[in-house]
């Protein structure tokens, strides 16, 4: 809503901010080495020491400076997104309504932006630096993985050719009433026809358009793969193992199949390697999370509405074509 054209620019800005981070964080990294013995810096405050070691004293004040305004920069970039998710998740009927209220004069989120940060606070009260640090790592890790398992799962899902479909005889309809042979030939989505599931279905699909079975297909494969990655990262807990893939298509789209499942390999070999008091702070947090979904926000849903509306809007356009 915020982007005039999301598809190019968030990609943009995400590649931009990872590389610039990168550079940054590799210059101080390499200037401390050069300036001094790794093993001689002090965990707790290496650029001090680091200055102090070359003779310029006068550059900790600088240090101190630059770390107070990177702070406050910090804190500010943590704070400003996480009133925008909960507005969406709150528009959206994923979280409570007056979430989503905004503010008539300044027009930003206010009630989700006080919620936000005052369960910030209270968390930061609540537990020391570590238990936060391994807390966001485990989450951030967790959203990784989902979006790479989204990725896949989504790929294969049937809504972009049937949606094309219905906006296809839309057209047609309102036009010249033309039939609807014409709008399948014109715009290459035909019908989705019944599949039977089979294990000649799923090693020779009958055609490459994605359909319900392929879907069905790709979750439970989905999830039998996050289930084997979880396990292949307890029981290799020093090294990530290879893999060859034979045959990938990489016309659609760059390193598929591949990536995702390497991005959720990786996420998941990373989360194991946190301690069992995190994960037992993850668990609960996400109960919490699961209670106000399963009480609340799955009933309450638009997208979930509109979907609804969607299939059964679809179901009845096919039945009227049976019958015609």
């Amino acid at each position: 809503e915020e982007v005039k054209n999301p598809q190019k620019a968030i990609p943009i800005g995400i590649v931009a901010s990872l590389l610039i981070c990168f550079v940054a964080y590799f210059g101080v990294s390499a200037a401390l080495t050069l300036m001094m013995p790794y093993y001689q810096l002090d965990t707790n405050s290496p650029l001090p020491n680091a200055f102090k070691y070359v003779g310029w004293d006068g550059a900790n004040y600088a240090v101190a400076v630059g770390s107070l305004c990177a702070l406050s920069t910090s804190l500010l970039g943590s704070m400003f997104p996480m009133p925008r998710i909960i507005y969406a998740m709150a528009e959206d009927g994923l979280l409570f309504k007056f979430l989503a209220k905004v503010n008539d004069k300044r027009k930003t989120p206010v009630i989700a932006t006080v919620t936000s940060g005052a369960a910030a606070a209270v968390m930061a009260f609540l537990f020391d630096l570590k238990d936060l640090v391994d807390l966001m790592s485990i989450g951030t890790l967790l959203a990784y993985s989902l979006v790479a398992a989204c990725v896949l799962v989504l790929r294969y899902q049937p809504e972009q050719p049937n949606l094309a479909y219905q906006m296809a005889r839309t057209t047609e309809e309102t036009d010249n009433n033309e039939s609807v042979s014409t709008s399948e030939s014109q715009t290459g989505f035909l019908p989705e026809e019944e599949e039977k599931c089979s294990i000649r279905a799923i090693l020779c699909p009958p055609n490459s358009d994605p359909s319900k079975f392929s879907g069905l297909v790709v979750n439970i494969s989905t999830c039998i793969i996050e289930l084997e990655l979880q396990l292949a990262s307890c029981l290799l807990p020093n090294h990530i193992a290879r893999t060859t893939i034979l045959k990938i298509d990489w016309s659609d789209v760059p390193l598929l199949p591949l990536l995702p499942i390497v991005s959720i390999f990786v996420n998941v070999y990373l989360m194991m390697q946190l301690d069992l008091g995190t994960w037992i702070r993850f668990a609960v947090w996400m109960l919490i999370g699961f209670i106000i979904y399963f009480s609340y926000g799955i009933w309450h849903s638009v997208e979930a509405a509109y979907a609804a509306s969607a299939d059964t809007e679809r179901s009845t356009d096919t039945a009227s074509d049976s019958c015609k």
